[in-house]
């Protein structure tokens, strides 16, 4: 039989690179225009922000001077790339953004050695073309880099699986690092990721598998040979130690921490008393709907192949590689976990996506050898393809177009307006507190001010100008003498869209 269009296009060496280019385009513009306003960005910014300004390498506040709940690994990076470009938006994005393209690769890359070229194609294709993937590409939050290490950690176990390989030293150290990093990402979260689908291949495809055995020397020998995905206890509890080394020193020397951080950030989730609980279902239908079309194209294939075994449901999981099996469990076991976790967000399932991606490539690179299956499977893989490009893209096209039409960034415009002005002018300046955290980041100002201070700052000639919301306003230019509203505002004329925010200045300062 002829390969249709479809086929050819799936076989065709240019379109991994053209969905590849896609790709990396949606991840550098789904967040334009570029703030910090919303999905707790500011608090994560802040952290990096104040390791440079103030030197605090460990435990940092928010911008409303709360304890940061979030273990430093990522801010020290910020750090790192803002000493190397001296742009702040690059380096507070540039981490999610080289963790993503990292994943893309990788994904690519095993995918086309273990199942082929059309199978690492939709690898590829359903990790850059969903609604949460190019969302989280260049957001400034721990996401995507958690979401990375989770997906090296699983990645090596499951090339220990499929090569049938014991572990050696070399092996630990990599888990142990990995995890380290991890939990000083984003805390224990990742063993919800990782320890449920370990436990569960270890006990269904090694115990079960062991009982079959006639004798007590073949089920060793079966265990001895099917306990690959267990590194061993060591690098689990070395990793949690360093970690439970910060909290440690956070309760011991930073007040509040306790109260703040262990118990409202990490006890808290599993109650429904401080944050918002949500039901056990909650991730599954969001999951299916934010993978879509990948999601059901892979019941769609799951379907197909029990209906070529009969729907022999017990042999086709008897007949599963190893590996694939290990992909399935890791998917299951974190959805599982976190669905088991009351407080929920659609982002925090995130790192499930990457194994999903590598199990639907073994599903396509596992079809029926018969010409029909095969054609089957390849033309409904490229309609999820260009299905994909139509929703991904109009979806992020469509939010980024809203986003300048709303002016989402007027307050990163009126930011780096405020201190063009006050550098051109040597104004020194202070900002009054609203509830836009991100403010504090655009003014590059480490605190916010309460308006006595402000006033009385005013009145012994320490400050030149202010930046405060609209309803404070009317008091200020009652209270600062010779106070005038300059030109530069953050909100538009005839725009209630956006927060109102002025800039108040000496008379004798301010623009004729």
């Amino acid at each position: 039989m002829e390969p249709s269009w479809l086929e050819k296009f799936l076989q065709n060496n240019r379109t991994p690179w053209i969905v590849g280019t896609l790709t990396i385009a949606l991840f550098l513009i789904a967040n334009l225009p570029w703030q910090l306003d919303d999905y707790d960005q500011a608090k994560q910014a802040f952290t990096s922000f104040e390791m440079v300004k103030e030197g605090r390498w460990f435990y940092q506040q928010t911008p409303h001077e709360h304890l940061a709940t979030k273990p430093p690994l990522v801010g020290w990076i910020s750090a790192g790339l803002f000493a190397a470009t001296r742009s702040w938006d690059v380096a507070w994005r540039l981490p999610s953004f080289v963790a993503a393209i990292a994943m893309s690769i990788l994904l690519f890359r095993v995918a086309a050695v273990a199942h082929g070229s059309v199978a690492a194609l939709i690898a590829l294709s359903a990790f850059g073309l969903n609604l949460l993937s190019p969302r989280l590409a260049t957001l400034v939050r721990t996401d995507m880099p958690l979401a990375c290490l989770i997906f090296l950690i699983g990645l090596l176990i499951w090339r220990k699986i499929q090569k049938q390989e014991v572990w050696i030293p070399r092996d630990r150290f990599l888990i142990f690092a990995s995890l380290t990093a991890a939990l000083l990402i984003k805390g224990p979260i990742v063993y919800a990721f990782l320890l449920p689908g370990i436990a569960l291949f270890q006990w269904c495809h090694g115990r079960v598998g062991a009982l079959r055995r006639p004798d007590a020397a073949a089920r060793r020998a079966y265990l001895q040979d099917h306990n690959s995905a267990w590194c061993g206890w060591w690098p689990w509890l070395a990793s949690l130690g360093i970690f439970l080394l910060w909290v440690v020193g956070g309760i011991l020397f930073q007040p509040g921490f306790f109260d703040q951080v262990v118990m409202r950030e990490f006890v808290a989730r599993f109650g429904e008393t401080i944050h918002r609980a949500q039901p056990f279902y909650f991730y599954l239908p969001h999951l299916l709907h934010k993978f879509a079309p990948w999601s059901v194209l892979m019941i769609a294939v799951a379907i197909l192949d029990l209906r070529s075994r009969r729907w022999k449901i017990a042999a086709a999981f008897r007949e599963m590689p190893p590996e694939t099996f290990w992909l399935l469990c890791w998917s299951l076991g974190g959805l599982l976990a976190m669905s088991l976790i009351p407080s929920k967000r659609v982002d925090r399932i995130f790192p499930v996506i990457p194994p999903l991606c590598l199990l639907l490539a073994a599903q396509i690179g596992g079809i029926s050898p018969d010409e029909y299956s095969r054609t089957r499977v390849y033309r409904w893989s490229a309609v999820a393809l260009f299905l994909s490009i139509l929703l991904t893209g109009g979806y992020t096209i469509s939010k980024v177009f809203s986003g300048y039409r709303d002016h989402r960034d007027a307050l990163v415009v009126f930011g780096r307006e405020v201190r063009h002005e006050a550098e051109t002018h040597h104004w020194r300046y202070e900002v009054i507190g609203g509830k836009d955290e991100g403010l504090l980041l655009y003014m590059r100002r480490l605190s916010f001010v309460e308006p006595e201070d402000v006033i009385a700052k005013w009145k012994t000639g320490v400050i030149d100008a202010v930046v405060a919301p609209d309803e404070e306003q009317p008091r200020l230019l009652r209270d600062l003498e010779g106070s005038v509203p300059s030109r530069i505002r953050s909100q538009p004329e005839n725009d209630d869209r956006t927060p109102g925010y002025v800039l108040l200045t000496r008379s004798k300062l301010a623009k004729p």
